[in-house]
């Protein structure tokens, strides 16, 4: 499992539901859910 930084908890957290997305850059990310709070995160890079 891939972690991002939740900014609304403060601290690092296993990205829940990832799922690949490009950016406008045409960079690639990850991106889910927080599982404790909900908000959206993201990771740069592929999981």
């Amino acid at each position: 499992m891939s972690q991002a930084y939740c900014f609304k908890c403060r601290r690092t957290v296993e990205i829940q539901n990832p799922r690949p997305v490009t950016l406008k850059n045409k960079r690639p990310a990850t991106r889910g859910v927080c599982p404790n709070c909900g908000t959206k995160v993201s990771r740069m890079g592929r999981a």
